[in-house]
């Protein structure tokens, strides 16, 4: 990662930013999945909270003191909303990316998980939260731009995103933000409290016997999830220059949750592996074969599901098995 920007050509290393962004993404789903047993499909709820939160911070400061972001002008919006007046200082939009991403992980878990909703309803739950996210940001043209969302960015804090050498910079920001959630969720893991996931993981009912309760164990480790997906979103911003309906809806939460599964979700390095091969694969299988790139993804994820259930990191851990029994 840390040699790319030196072989890879601009446009390449982009591709490589953005796939890094969605591997920050997995780390909070091999967290939350992988050790809290915990399906979660709606990561694009909070992928996006953090994206638009960053958002309309760089559009208020484009449009400068008192201007409106361009898609408000072609809307016909005469003045800011409310919403969007705080995010004009940094300091706030900031805090709100990784603020408003845990907030909404919070007050969910605590409705659901008290109530022991768990399983395939948290997913189809999650699901749904995802898809009325979309509608809502797609209803809300004057205020979130609608379906084409938030796009033309040009700086980020400084930095011109469109020149090669400042998209270098954000590149090996975004670096060395995906080591350092990595190395949170790895302490996480390690913990105490990792292990106490993975027991509410394999057996709720024994652990709420045992004097623990697993709605709040479950809740912060899917807060810290949705708290790396607000992170994520917010560096998806400036790297892509972008940010739609279409990257936060059911089929990106379920793009990103097959990373983590080809990859392997018992291992947070399997899941970073994963989120750049499923992405890196999608990229390739589209450009050798536009017609028929989206059955060559889903052909791999079949196969590796086939012949690796838990993942290529299972087949690691295999076989560093085999070779250390012989």
């Amino acid at each position: 990662m840390v040699v790319a920007p030196v072989v890879l050509s601009p446009f390449r290393l982009d591709l490589l930013g953005k796939y890094l962004c969605f591997a920050i993404v997995a780390v909070g789903i091999g967290l939350a999945w992988g050790r809290g047993g915990m399906l979660t499909l709606g990561q694009g709820v909070f992928f996006g909270l953090g994206g638009y939160a960053m958002g309309m911070h760089l559009k208020l400061r484009e449009a400068g003191p008192g201007g409106l972001p361009d898609f408000m002008v072609w809307s016909g919006v005469e003045s800011l909303p409310a919403l969007w007046r705080p995010f004009a200082n940094p300091v706030f939009a900031i805090a709100m990316v990784v603020l408003l991403p845990v907030a909404v992980a919070v007050l969910l878990g605590l409705l659901v998980f008290r109530q022991r909703v768990r399983g395939a309803y948290f997913a189809v739950l999650s699901q749904a939260l995802a898809a009325a996210f979309v509608i809502l940001l797609v209803g809300q043209q004057g205020l979130t731009g609608g379906t084409n969302g938030l796009t033309n960015f040009q700086m980020f804090f400084g930095l011109d995103l469109y020149q090669p050498a400042d998209k270098r910079i954000l590149y090996l920001v975004v670096v060395l933000v995906l080591g350092a959630m990595f190395l949170v969720a790895w302490q996480l893991a390690r913990s105490r409290f990792g292990q106490l996931l993975v027991a509410v993981r394999d057996g709720e009912d024994r652990v709420r016997f045992l004097g623990y309760e697993p709605a709040v164990v479950k809740t912060i480790a899917f807060a810290v999830s949705a708290g790396m997906a607000g992170i994520a979103g917010a560096l998806f911003v400036p790297m892509v220059g972008l940010l739609s309906p279409a990257n936060l809806g059911i089929v990106a939460s379920l793009e990103l949750l097959i990373g983590v599964a080809i990859g392997g979700r018992f291992s947070l390095a399997g899941a970073v592996g994963g989120a750049l091969l499923v992405n890196y694969a999608k990229t390739i299988f589209s450009e050798e074969s536009a017609d028929n790139w989206i059955y060559l993804q889903g052909a791999m994820f079949v196969v590796v599901m086939i012949w690796a259930p838990r993942g290529l990191a299972g087949l690691a851990t295999d076989a560093r098995a085999a070779v250390a029994a012989r």
